[in-house]
């Protein structure tokens, strides 16, 4: 049997190597690949070096921003719907918040050509709005949470931080430090 495996293993390991030799498949993952061919859908050679090296650097920092935040919705989406069931959106969600999602989904459908933030309405409200969608059901949330006014702060500097990168500007490095100690903060936290 362990013969049998390791037989099994050599060959699709040989396999891979010739396959790379013969230029059918790249050593290269999936995402480098990806990522090579939006460097040249945009045209990033004609740029200006130190402005793409800066803003590959907020890149970084971004995406730890922008996967905490959908972790974040994920977290509040799943407790709500464990506790409030499908219709979470209607029975948890206030009316302000729930009319400037539901605007903000009909402004993007009016632009058929691109693509629209998703299919829930989580998506399409700001990133303090998952605050107070805590807020207003507390009793589910304040067994995963320090406070309420807690979750808002690490919400707050996580925002103000995703702006400055959102709109070209670069973040220091005491900055950087401040969103990596408040995702772990959550992380150990919450747990998710």
């Amino acid at each position: 049997m362990q013969d049998t495996l390791y037989a099994f293993v050599m060959r699709g390991e040989l396999t891979k190597i010739a396959l790379l030799n013969a230029g059918v498949v790249s050593k290269h993952s999936s995402s480098e690949l990806l990522a090579q061919e939006y460097i040249k859908s945009l045209s990033l050679d004609l740029l200006d070096d130190e402005h793409v090296n800066t803003a590959k650097q907020m890149s970084t920092v971004y995406t730890a921003i922008a996967a905490f935040e959908n972790t974040v919705r994920e977290f509040v989406v799943k407790i709500l719907i464990e506790n409030r069931g499908e219709n979470w959106w209607e029975k948890s969600v206030s009316d302000k918040i729930r009319q400037k999602a539901e605007s903000r989904k009909r402004e993007e459908e009016k632009v058929r050509w691109h693509t629209p933030r998703g299919d829930s309405m989580i998506n399409y409200i700001e990133f303090g709005d998952l605050a107070s969608i805590m807020a207003q059901n507390i009793e589910l949330f304040e067994d995963h949470i320090v406070s309420i006014e807690w979750a808002r702060q690490i919400f707050n500097t996580l925002e103000r931080s995703r702006n400055v990168i959102m709109h070209s500007g670069e973040l220091g490095k005491r900055d950087i430090e401040r969103i990596g100690i408040h995702i772990r903060d959550w992380i150990n936290q919450v747990g998710v």
